[in-house]
């Protein structure tokens, strides 16, 4: 492809897509775009420190080819004032994976955005921001290093896609006319009116992406975040299409927070991913209180962009919150900060959203070892409390530094004795891992409690069943009632066998039918005394539903069924058991 401006280097090779997976050669050719304002400066800085995690991981067998592309002030003095050219555009496509500084967007008309036009162009359509704690940088919070989350927030729906009318407009009057009279909607006259799109096909590849990141990457969990209980057809079916998408495309990878407790007793499965949802509101509270509690969120436009903000806030703000933007496979690597043009060419701002973000990239490309050295020099840096006017102004006895010498400092980390910053980032690891274990423990231990805490309320028979447990067919009624007292239970399933189905043993049944007339437990059969047909209901059946088949049917137990198999039983304590814990009602 030829180019007016953008030169791509005649070392290195192109990253390159095949099979669906991106193939970096060990002398990529990366696209970075330097950005407006503060950018210059935390540009340079940062490529250093990459350049130089790159050349100590790899001892010089890798190293990154960079190609200038433009966008913004710079690319307007270059062609003829133009923000936003096109062959950037391509150049990106080409060479799939680029990084940016923090672009201004031109007054006057042209954009609302070069980001979201750089998103919307390219179908950036997963915005992606990891925030993790680092020791030593200041926090609100107690317990900071319990952050290590990442938010993957859908970038192309929701109320950000731009749909509204403004009050007084005839296309606002159509379309209140039309709502008022042909869809019976009620609403205050002269309202400014927006459509909030969430579609299968958006909702599906963000969940996609998110589950495919924490399979790669050995997370715990992904929580789809949504307003559901309230916007039940766009929300709300952003949840539904998230498991959907989960047990169809990844089943033998994933479990259900639900199936976690009922048939796992609360311990994960090894190679296991478990997704579950909460509520948008309730997540802000217990990203605060509980943050180890989560791991991946994914989530619709809005809330994404609350809560990456509000997440980033917890560990230092959003100065040093990474990010990214990707479609299937095109990266853009972003400072998820502004232009800050006040302190443009002053060699004095924080580097470390960039550079953070340039972390991400490294991981993305599979460089991991560069980027762990990355990971474990920052802390250490901050922790000798050499830092720039931000950091230094909330700290006691601060070295206040410039951009290029906050970077030096880490490159000499870098540079310095690897074992040890390698040592340094097994340890972080390990106390991950002993937290989820110790999570683990609890909810084995207290699955009730576990729920609560984790803010987590089951909502279907699957999410409060208790296993299976059952005799074969011929079990005398002795020798059934000692395996219900070694199990603790008040109820044994039985199979009959392919013409008669399953029937359930109950201590009634052995009350009535062998106690009552007189029988021996000895010598009659569980199949003798079962009752059947039994009263199912599918795992995700709505608790509501349970209850009214107790009643109806004047039992105490429903099976539950997979595929026409019983899978586990759901009782009116385990239900009286669950309201008691969490109450009964609607959320607002």
């Amino acid at each position: 492809m030829t180019y007016q401006h953008v030169k791509i280097p005649e070392v290195g090779k192109k990253i390159t897509v095949k099979s669906g997976k991106i193939e970096v050669p060990d002398q990529p050719i990366v696209g970075f775009i330097e950005g407006d304002g503060i950018g210059p400066d935390i540009t340079a800085a940062s490529m250093r420190v990459w350049d130089a995690a790159v050349e100590k991981a790899y001892g010089g067998k890798r190293k990154i080819n960079w190609c200038e592309l433009y966008l913004g002030e710079k690319a307007a003095s270059i062609y003829d004032g133009e923000y936003f050219p096109s062959e950037t555009l391509d150049a990106i496509k080409d060479l799939v994976v680029a990084i940016k500084g923090p672009l201004t967007t031109p007054i006057g008309g042209g954009f609302r955005s070069l980001n979201v036009s750089l998103r919307q162009n390219l179908d950036l359509y997963a915005c992606v921001r990891p925030v993790r704690y680092y020791k030593g940088v200041p926090s609100p919070l107690q317990d900071p290093d319990q952050v290590d989350v990442v938010v993957f927030r859908e970038n192309t729906e929701d109320v950000y896609a731009g749909i509204e009318y403004e009050s007084g407009t005839p296309e606002n009057e159509k379309l209140a006319k039309f709502l008022r009279n042909e869809m019976g909607a009620k609403f205050f006259e002269d309202a400014g009116l927006g459509i909030k799109p969430i579609s299968p096909f958006g909702s599906k590849r963000l969940v996609r992406k998110a589950i495919e990141f924490a399979i790669d990457q050995n997370r715990e969990s992904v929580t789809l975040v949504h307003k559901g209980n309230i916007m039940k057809f766009t929300e709300g079916a952003f949840r539904k299409w998230g498991y959907e998408l989960a047990k169809n495309e990844f089943e033998d990878k994933i479990i259900t927070e639900e199936e976690l407790y009922s048939e796992y007793g609360g311990k994960q499965p090894k190679g296991k991913i478990v997704i579950k949802d909460r509520i948008a509101d309730i997540i802000f509270q217990l990203l605060q209180l509980r943050p180890g509690e989560f791991d991946v969120l994914a989530t619709m436009n809005l809330n994404g962009d609350y809560l990456s903000d509000a997440v980033a806030a917890e560990v230092g703000g959003i100065g040093i919150a990474p990010g990214a933007n990707i479609s299937d496979h095109v990266a853009v690597f972003e400072a998820t900060h502004g232009t800050a043009p006040k302190y443009a060419n002053q060699n004095k701002v924080n580097p470390s959203s960039l550079l953070l973000s340039g972390v991400m990239m490294l991981e993305y490309m599979g460089w991991n070892e560069a980027a762990d050295l990355i990971n474990a020099a920052y802390p250490k840096v901050i922790g000798d409390k050499f830092v720039t006017y931000d950091f230094a102004r909330q700290m006691t006895g601060a070295h206040t530094v410039s951009t290029s010498t906050f970077a030096d400092a880490l490159i000499a980390k870098i540079t310095g004795n690897a074992d040890v910053l390698a040592r340094f980032e097994r340890e972080r690891r390990d106390a991950v891992e002993a937290e989820r274990k110790e999570r683990e423990a609890k909810r084995i231990e207290d699955p009730i409690a576990a729920m609560r805490e984790s803010g987590h309320q089951p909502s279907t028979a699957g999410g409060i069943m208790s296993p299976v447990r059952g005799v074969p067919a011929g079990t005398s009624v002795e020798d059934a009632m000692h395996q219900m007292r070694e199990w603790d239970v008040s109820y044994l399933l039985v199979e009959l066998g392919e013409d008669k189905g399953w029937g359930i043993m109950t201590k009634r049944d052995v009350v009535t039918k062998i106690v009552g007339a007189n029988k021996s437990t000895h010598n009659g059969t569980v199949d003798e005394i079962v009752s059947r047909p039994l009263i199912t209901a599918p795992a995700d059946a709505s608790l509501s539903t349970v209850s009214l088949l107790l009643s109806e049917n004047n039992i105490r137990r429903v099976v539950i069924e997979a595929r026409d198999i019983p899978v586990g039983v759901v009782s009116d304590t385990d239900l009286f058991d669950i309201v008691e814990e969490f109450g009964w009602g609607t959320d607002d």
